[in-house]
């Protein structure tokens, strides 16, 4: 795997972190099944944890319409709401790696757990706007440390199967996403029409994630110091990286952020595309959750194939030919061939997983990728909250989908382009230490 930069057998020792309590007892025979069992139980703990990250979006969306009469809200504040998910995954998402530095990633990540299903159970029932969105603030604090920590954690955990655990879990998140999507209505009718219940229902999910994190938290002590087999000389330079130094950080931040514009473009607005061109309500529907299902098979596929490769520069630039030809789809015909422009879009909207997994490969360490992780996501999501609304103040004032249509084209070009320079073959630990080599005098 290019750009790990760490030994394959730290995938072993890294379970010990969640096997304290034999550790301490000094039961040398008891080591290889304990390390087993606590692998096993982080992979469970990272798919679970995944399919929280946007069910608190997504169950919103269906219900939108519901809250916004239930709450009394305006149509500005309800499309506030909207906007709020990659503000809150910004600011949020920056402290992930403070955090886990002082209480270790597991402990942090459930916290998130916890933060999401207190968040999902009392915001329907605090009776008014402010309450509502302050509760939606807390669940998106848990998704948005949670986020960021994901890769550090398969990093640490599994250095030498960064691609396919970072496709197991992009799988499951996708997998969340659009089942939320797809069942939050049907549940809302069968619990009694309530949206609060609808809503209040995905807590569940929640706290089954909590379980798994809770013994990894309580031998972090006794494990963390066997967790990841780090070089002296590399634990130097993640402690002094200056993360902003980095021509590929800055690249794979604003690849994150425009594959983010894109696919909160795609969500919010395809259906409507489809409808204004006679497509039926029902169907326009079915063709967004099309389009949101090709990341469940496609998000495993693609990191297993990014980390085979040298150079994932072809991986991005296929993905962007398919989201090109989706547009133009879109804008010469969009009924006559809406099932194939869903899925052009589909999977384009899968560079997700390979930003997640380039994230993983372009730091030496699980220090390194926290705080890669941190920016690439914090400043990506900042990048990616005027899109969807730019989008719809020139489908308002133009009348048509020819405008909007051109600007996710237009954006789709520097997203390659700097998704090609975030795929190079290098670490932002190096890239920083050559920059201030070449800085010093007489260098």
């Amino acid at each position: 795997m290019s750009g790990a930069g760490t030994s394959g057998t730290g995938a072993s020792a890294a379970g010990a972190s969640a096997a304290g309590a034999s550790l301490a007892r000094g039961s040398k025979g008891e080591q290889p099944a304990t390390r087993a069992w606590a692998t096993r139980l982080v992979v469970v703990g990272i798919v679970l944890a995944a399919l929280n990250l946007r069910p608190a979006i997504t169950s919103l969306g269906a219900l939108l319409e519901e809250v916004r009469d239930g709450l009394g809200m305006s149509g500005t504040l309800a499309g506030l709401l909207t906007s709020v998910p990659p503000l809150c995954f910004a600011v949020f998402g920056s402290l992930a790696p403070r955090f886990a530095r002082r209480f270790g990633p597991p402990a942090v990540v459930c916290a998130g757990m916890v933060a999401i299903a207190t968040g999902l159970l009392i915001r329907p029932f605090l009776g008014g706007t402010a309450g509502f969105l302050a509760a939606s603030a807390l669940a998106l604090m848990g998704i948005a440390v949670s986020n960021v920590l994901m890769p550090v954690i398969v990093k640490r955990w599994f250095p030498d199967r960064v691609g396919s655990m970072t496709g197991l879990y992009s799988m499951a998140l996708a997998l969340g996403t659009s089942l939320a999507a797809a069942v939050t209505v049907p549940v809302t009718d069968a619990l009694g029409g309530s949206w609060r219940t609808g809503l209040a229902v995905w807590a569940t999910i929640a706290v089954v994630a909590v379980v798994p994190w809770i013994p990894l938290v309580r031998h972090r002590a006794a494990g963390e110091a066997g967790a990841e087999h780090v070089p002296a000389a590399v634990r130097r330079q993640d402690e002094a990286l200056r993360i902003t130094h980095s021509r590929t950080a800055w690249a794979l931040a604003c690849f994150f952020g425009l594959q983010a514009t894109a696919a909160y473009i795609t969500m919010g607005w395809m259906p409507q595309i489809f409808r204004d061109a006679g497509v039926p309500a029902g169907e326009a529907g079915v063709l967004l959750a099309v389009t949101m299902a090709m990341g469940v098979p496609l998000a495993f596929v693609i990191p297993r194939v990014a980390t085979r490769l040298p150079h994932q520069g072809p991986v991005v630039a296929a993905l962007g030919a398919c989201g090109l030809a989706g547009y133009a789809g879109l804008y010469f015909a969009p009924a006559g061939g809406a099932w194939a422009w869903a899925l052009l879009c589909g999977i384009s909207n899968c560079a997700f997983p390979l930003a997640l997994t380039m994230v993983g490969m372009r730091a030496k360490s699980s220090a390194g990728v926290a705080k890669l992780s941190a920016f690439a996501q914090s400043t990506g999501y900042l990048i990616s909250i005027p899109g969807p609304l730019l989008v719809g103040v020139l489908y308002q004032h133009s009348g048509g989908w020819g405008l909007p249509i051109a600007l996710m084209a237009g954006l789709m070009v520097p997203q390659i382009a700097v998704g090609i320079v975030a795929g190079r073959d290098r670490t932002v630990e190096d890239e920083v230490a050559a920059r201030a080599a070449a800085a010093r005098p007489g260098a």
